[in-house]
C-alpha cells in the first residue's frame, strides 16, 4: 500500500486551545487530583487509628504549608468536578448544546468551583 499521499494528522502545536477543551482536560485532571487526596485522607484515617504518636505525624504534614496547599487544591477539584458533573447531567438530559451555553456553562463551572472553595476555606479558617 501506497503512503505518499495520504494526508497527515496536524499535531498538538498546531491547535488553538479552546476554553471547552482545556474544561475537559481540567476536569481529567481533577479526577486524578481526587484520586491522591483520597488516598491522603485514608492515610490520614490509617493514622487516627494507628496512635497519637503517628496521628500527630500526619497532622504535622497536613497542617504544613505543602498539606494547605494539597488540601486547598483537593477542595478545589471537588467543586470544580462536581459543577461540571452538574453540567454534564444537563448533557445528558440533551439541554446546553449550543455554543454560546457550552461557553456560558463552562465559565460557570470555573466560577462556581473557585466561589465555592473560597467560600469553603473562609468558614474553615473562621472555625479555627
Amino acid at each position: 500500500m501506497k503512503t505518499d499521499n495520504r494526508p497527515l494528522s496536524p499535531h498538538l502545536q498546531v491547535y488553538k486551545p479552546q476554553l471547552t477543551s482545556m474544561l475537559s482536560i481540567t476536569h481529567r485532571a481533577t479526577g486524578v487530583a481526587l484520586s491522591v487526596g483520597t488516598l491522603i485522607l485514608t492515610w490520614w484515617l490509617v493514622a487516627l487509628a494507628s496512635g497519637p504518636e503517628y496521628f500527630e505525624y500526619v497532622q504535622d504534614w497536613i497542617g504544613s504549608p505543602i498539606g494547605y496547599l494539597a488540601l486547598f487544591g483537593w477542595t478545589f477539584a471537588i467543586f470544580y468536578h462536581m459543577s461540571n458533573g452538574v453540567r454534564h447531567l444537563f448533557w445528558d438530559m440533551g439541554k446546553g448544546f449550543e455554543l454560546e451555553t457550552v461557553y456560558k456553562s463552562g465559565y460557570m463551572v470555573v466560577g462556581s468551583a473557585a466561589g465555592l472553595t473560597v467560600i469553603t476555606w473562609i468558614i474553615a479558617i473562621a472555625a479555627l
